[in-house]
C-alpha cells in the first residue's frame, strides 16, 4: 500500500503540524529563516536543496502564514522571506529537536544559543537557567559551536560563524 501525501484520517494536532511542515527540507528552510536567511539565492546555496523543492516550500510556508514574502528591489523584483510570528513560534520545536539529535547520535555542538540579555546558555526547553525565563527567538544569540566548520565554503555558512541574535537578516554580501 502507498504511502498517503497527507493525514487526513489522523484525528492528531501532530499529523496536522505535519501537514506543513513535516516535508523534507521544511523545517531546515524554517531555521534558516530563524538564523536569518531571507533571499531565495541565501537559501539555496546553505541548504543545497532542489530549486523547484525550495520553491515550493517557500510557497507553502508563506501560504500558510509561516514566512512573509517582501519586496527588497523593484528593478529588477527581488523578494525575501521574513519570518511571521506564526513561524517564529516554531523556534522551540527546533531547539528541542537539535538537542535530541545531538543526545541521540553524539553529534559536537554545531551552535550555541544564549540568552542575550544575560549571556546564559539555553536549556533544551529555551528556559534561561539564570533568569527562570522562556527566551523569545529574538532574544537568543546564537554562537558558533565546537563542532562547527571555521572555513565554510558557501557565503551563509560563513556569516553564521561570528554571533548573531536570530531573526536577524545575514548580509552574505559582507562575507
Amino acid at each position: 500500500m502507498a504511502l498517503g501525501k497527507d493525514y487526513a484520517t489522523q484525528q492528531c494536532s501532530i499529523a496536522r503540524a505535519l501537514e506543513v511542515v513535516g516535508e523534507r527540507w521544511t523545517l531546515l528552510v524554517v531555521r534558516d529563516a530563524l538564523y536569518g536567511v531571507r533571499r531565495y539565492n541565501d537559501f539555496l546555496v546553505h541548504l543545497g536543496a532542489p530549486r523547484a523543492v525550495l520553491a515550493n516550500r517557500l510557497q507553502t510556508l508563506t501560504a500558510e502564514g509561516i514566512l512573509e514574502k517582501r519586496r527588497y528591489q523593484e528593478s529588477p523584483p527581488r523578494d525575501e522571506y521574513v519570518v511571521t510570528e506564526r513561524g517564529t513560534a516554531l523556534w522551540p520545536v527546533l531547539l528541542a529537536l537539535g538537542a535530541w539529535g545531538r543526545e541521540h547520535y553524539g553529534e559536537d555542538r554545531l551552535r550555541v544559543f544564549r540568552h542575550a540579555a544575560c549571556d546564559t546558555e539555553l536549556a533544551p526547553t529555551g528556559l534561561c537557567p539564570a533568569c527562570g525565563v522562556t527566551v523569545p527567538a529574538e532574544d537568543v544569540l546564537m554562537v558558533p559551536g565546537p563542532g562547527l566548520d571555521p572555513d565554510p565554503a558557501d557565503p551563509v555558512s560563513r556569516a553564521l560563524l561570528k554571533p548573531k541574535r536570530l531573526l536577524q537578516p545575514i548580509d552574505t554580501d559582507r562575507v
